[in-house]
């Protein structure tokens, strides 16, 4: 990692491995749009692989709930309902505010300067309108940050919930991002850097929450939905 602390840090991976990370991150960075679907056949040509990796990565993923199997063979993204997006906000809440507070706790000086790094790719996105930066971008903050509070329970279960809104922002970014009013989120992330350097976990874990929250309100108003209070 980019970060004096490298504990995630692992070998050589197989090709299974690096087809699995690959369709991961083009999750988080939109790609899988919702309602288009892909083949096998094409996804593998895309990487550059056989289908076997392919098809190993894709039956994670569909257990994952990211992608889901069609009955004629083709792959998609599991339909959003009010109700199912409303148990992912509730449940990222909970467990991002925990895995923040404990972050808190052991994230070091330099460890924190890489996060400003990040945030300032971060905003470089909006001035370029590159919308697969900043959906991923927003991801990786979080992910960064998170990752220090050591939570091996609880970090798979985070980023299986950013796998299954992840296709969602996209649409939502890119309204926001065209009409040049999404630079708050800027703010929201110094806020919580510095609440991080106040040593203030009962703010951090209120910014995090409002972070999600802004998110969450921006889908449901592209989907016509009541908005979460």
């Amino acid at each position: 990692m980019k970060t004096d602390d490298k504990s995630d840090n692992q070998g050589p991976k197989t090709q299974q491995e690096r087809v699995y990370m690959q369709l991961r991150e083009a999750i988080l960075r939109g790609k899988f749009e919702p309602g288009n679907s892909v083949t096998l056949r094409g996804i593998a040509e895309m990487l550059g692989v056989s289908l076997m990796p392919v098809r190993e990565s894709l039956r994670r993923l569909t257990t994952e709930r990211a992608l889901q199997l069609l009955n004629n063979r083709r792959i998609t993204v599991p339909m959003m309902t009010p109700d199912k997006l409303e148990e992912l906000y509730q449940t990222r809440v909970s467990l991002e505010s925990y895995a923040a507070g404990r972050a808190m706790q052991k994230i070091s000086p330099e460890a924190l300067a890489y996060l400003y790094e990040v945030n300032e790719k971060h905003t470089q996105s909006i001035v370029e309108d590159d919308v697969e930066n900043y959906i991923y971008l927003n991801f990786e903050f979080h992910r960064e940050l998170y990752r220090h509070g050591r939570c091996e329970v609880v970090m798979p279960l985070i980023e299986s919930l950013w796998l299954q809104i992840a296709p969602f922002m996209r649409m939502v970014h890119s309204q926001y991002l065209t009409e040049n009013r999404f630079n708050e989120s800027e703010d929201k992330h110094k806020a919580i850097l510095s609440a991080i350097e106040k040593n203030n976990v009962t703010q951090l874990k209120y910014l995090i929450h409002d972070d999600i929250l802004d998110g969450v309100r921006r889908l449901q108003a592209a989907m016509g939905w009541p908005i979460s209070s």
